[in-house]
């Protein structure tokens, strides 16, 4: 199962190191003869996405900017809606939970109509800013979920213990429960930037020009026509637009599962 998933990776890299001669007249599992670099530098830097010849670095940017006010603010918000729905309870809870819970079913395809009137009562004309409230409001029912699930497996005695002791609304989530919740923040952290950097669909709608991410340039430069097809390129790119998510991965992967699981029993 392993070299299932690494097959695909590794004819990519080799690819991305090889000359056009070679990948023509080469086996597609074979290692390149010679270590090339120059298919990087020209993904990075000089490769077409259309009309510009920028390369990818520029998106990549644009990516970065996007993902980490999004991932940082849903991760926030959604702690303290988690909070509120497990231990400051309020009427018509349990419903606003319940239509929570519908909303993660929701399709990207569901909500494009709807937010795009939202952004355009908002006047928001910044692509990078457009994108971070469409994926903050869209992230909000995931990490709100794993958060109030979470919650509900910390004792209650703790919550009155601080009340007791005198201890405020923020001071208690601030304090008590934020400090607590690494296992979940790790979660959210996880699933958002994962969600955030490989979207494409919120990415071509509600950006344009410079101002788009990585995927719509990965996809531009793949499917521009224009002059020979250097796979090496295309190969090189593709793994640049998977860097982050690769590295989150490997980082934090072991805390995933461990955070899913945290709240999945109430102890």
């Amino acid at each position: 199962m392993v070299l299932f998933y690494l097959a695909p990776l590794f004819v990519m890299l080799s690819t991305s190191f090889k000359s056009l001669d070679e990948i023509r007249t080469g086996n597609l599992l074979s290692l390149p003869g010679v270590l090339r670099f120059e298919a990087w530098q020209a993904a990075w830097s000089s490769a077409c996405t259309g009309m510009e010849c920028t390369g990818m670095a520029p998106y990549f940017s644009n990516s970065l900017k996007m993902m980490v006010p999004a991932v940082l603010i849903s991760t926030l918000v959604g702690a303290f809606n988690g909070y509120i729905l497990s231990m400051w309870r309020f009427k018509g809870a349990d419903t606003f939970f319940l239509l929570l819970l519908i909303g993660t079913f929701l399709p990207f395809q569901v909500i494009i109509l709807p937010m795009a009137q939202v952004l355009s009562m908002l006047e928001i004309e910044n692509s990078t800013a457009r994108l971070v409230l469409v994926h903050v409001i869209y992230g909000l029912q995931f990490t709100t979920l794993f958060f109030r699930n979470y919650y509900v497996t910390v004792p209650s005695e703790l919550v009155k213990a601080a009340r007791i002791d005198g201890a405020g609304f923020f001071r208690i989530f601030f304090k008590i429960l934020l400090p607590i919740s690494i296992p979940t923040i790790m979660v959210c952290l996880i699933w958002q930037t994962t969600q955030i950097w490989n979207d494409f669909l919120f990415g071509v709608i509600f950006s344009s020009g410079d101002g788009q991410p990585i995927t719509v340039a990965l996809n531009n430069l793949v499917n521009t026509s224009t002059g020979v097809k250097q796979y090496n390129v295309d190969m090189a790119a593709a793994i640049i637009a998977a860097l982050p998510t690769l590295i989150v991965y490997a980082i934090g992967g072991k805390y995933f599962v461990r955070g899913l699981t945290a709240g999945a029993v109430k102890g």
